[in-house]
């Protein structure tokens, strides 16, 4: 067969992004110097991302990138991080101790389920893609080293941004090829260039995420010093702004933001907000023009789903008869500061996709689970860290029904769609219909799936909720889904076939289906 695509260039420049995945390991690597645990994990998996790494380079010492070969690189680029990331967790999760008295060859202090490979690169890709799906049996200090934790969270936050749009902005080689590869990353229907050069766009972007993050981990410590969150550590601080920058949601804490004071909760929910804007946003507000975040169409209408949604659900949590915080605790229902703190909190860490639990939504009744469950189809806006379908494309979809609508009584008018005073391409207005029926049709799909591999493999009794929530939560890069998959709970009791089907829809989820799925068809490789 005549293949029209270059895989070895493509493979090379994967070969780039997994040697360099080396120098990130380095974090979690100065934490186990730091608490004296566990330092030869990481040790070993840089050595295997090195070698992987300049072994897949010497395919073709200098590739040249077309857009095929982005298409091929970008797929393979995620898929080959996310095993790489999941061998700190195979090498640290197993019951092994060397070295005898020397703390810092302590590889685990006890068994984990990250131990098997599949639970490893289902937690590895659920970190990469900031889904925030997990199978941890047990999320503590007392099973996993501080370096591994905080591992797991640096993987969310690299991937918030983009591994690509990283490799894109620090490494000279895949600058040429950059813009094909950022619009096959990029979340949203395409990424905007905000200087001459797309590697430049690259790092503006990755400046304004570092930037606010560090503002984060600043403001979450300075609540404790200040002795509002006594349980928010530095270590705390750092791996939770990683994971809300990221829109990923995993947390050390085994209650998620439910260990943290009702100061942090306030704190968090702003920056989840930030977290789905998209960041080209900010660049301009840093720039000098903060009257950009008005006029643009797409933050208005998100700022505005927030707000009414947040609304809806804090009267369903506020009316909720004996709902309390935790059994014996204080009570949610009937009060107002704590109705509208867990309904606010709750709603946008589902629509930004970022998964964090204030507490466990599996106590509220079924009309604020069925909410939270259309919440999680929604998304955070285009070139944000958020997943999902996205809030543009709603947009374009409620404007297109309005016009069908206005035309039906008025056949003979021509009416552009239009988006920030801008006239939409008809051909983008039907890819954005195309992507979002896709992605309904392989989230149903899915579901049917999980069902029968339930039955068949004499797993978990799933109902329909179960089922829905953990096909959304898994394809939209949400993290938590309900009932078995709640918040408090994890997918450890799903088939090793059904965890791989939703390490595949993280996958495609988060590349947005179609760079993954074009390379399915044959018309990619040979026409």
């Amino acid at each position: 067969m005549n293949l029209r695509v270059d895989w070895r260039a493509s493979v090379s420049l994967v070969g780039t992004v997994v040697k360099w995945l080396s120098v990130p390991l380095l974090f979690p690597l100065l934490v186990g110097l730091y608490y004296g645990e566990g330092i030869v994990t990481f040790v070993v998996t840089m050595g295997i991302a090195l070698a992987v790494g300049w072994s897949l380079e010497r395919l073709d010492p200098d590739p040249d990138l077309g857009a095929r070969e982005g298409f091929l690189m970008v797929a393979l680029t995620w898929f080959a991080v996310s095993i790489v990331g999941g061998l700190p967790y195979v090498i640290g999760g197993n019951d092994i101790v060397l070295g005898g008295e020397v703390p810092f060859l302590v590889l685990q202090s006890g068994p984990s389920t990250l131990a098997d490979p599949v639970n490893a690169l289902f937690e590895s890709m659920s970190g990469f893609t900031t889904t925030g799906a997990t199978v941890m049996g047990d999320i503590s200090f007392e099973t996993h080293t501080h370096a591994l934790l905080m591992w797991r969270q640096l993987t969310q936050w690299l991937g918030g941004m983009g591994i690509v749009v990283l490799a894109v902005a620090i490494l000279p080689e895949l600058s040429v090829g950059g813009a094909q590869l950022m619009d096959a990353e990029a979340p949203g229907p395409g990424i905007q260039k905000l200087t001459p050069r797309i590697a430049e766009t690259a790092r503006a972007l990755w400046k304004a995420y570092l930037g606010i993050t560090a503002l984060e981990i600043l403001l979450l410590y300075g609540i404790h010093l200040g002795g509002l969150a006594p349980e928010m550590t530095f270590y705390n601080a750092v791996a939770h702004g990683f994971t809300t920058m990221a829109t990923g949601g995993f947390s050390p804490e085994a209650r998620s933001i439910e260990a943290f004071s009702a100061a942090v909760q306030w704190l968090i929910i702003p920056f989840m907000v930030a977290a789905g804007t998209n960041f080209a946003l900010f660049w301009h507000v840093l720039n000098g023009d903060p009257r950009s975040l008005v006029r643009d169409a797409e933050f208005r209408f998100y700022v505005g789903v927030l707000a009414v949604l947040s609304a809806v659900l804090t009267v369903l949590v506020y009316t909720h008869e004996g709902l309390v915080f935790v059994p014996g605790g204080p009570a949610v229902a009937g009060n107002i500061e704590s109705s509208v703190r867990h309904a606010s909190f709750q709603l946008v860490s589902i629509v930004t996709t970022t998964g964090y639990a204030s507490m466990d939504f599996n106590t509220w009744n079924s009309s604020a689970q069925y909410l939270l469950l259309a919440a999680m189809l929604i998304g955070g806006s285009a070139g944000s860290t958020g997943g999902a379908i996205k809030i543009v494309r709603w947009l374009v979809i409620l404007k297109s029904f309005r016009r069908e609508l206005f035309t039906t009584v008025h056949p003979e008018a021509v009416r552009p769609l239009r988006l920030g005073g801008r006239a939409l391409d008809e051909r983008a207005v039907r890819g954005i219909y195309a992507f979002t029926l896709l992605y309904l049709v392989i989230f149903l799909v899915s579901a049917l799936l999980i069902f029968l591999d339930a039955e068949r493999a004499g797993g978990p009794n799933l109902n329909t909720l179960e089922a829905l929530s953990a096909v959304a939560a898994t394809l939209g890069n949400v993290g938590p889904g309900f009932e078995l998959v709640g918040p408090m709970n994890s997918y450890i009791r799903f088939s090793d076939t059904s965890k791989l089907l939703m390490v595949v829809l993280m996958w495609i989820g988060r590349l947005e289906i179609l760079p993954v799925l074009v390379l399915l068809t044959p018309a990619y490789w040979r026409s």
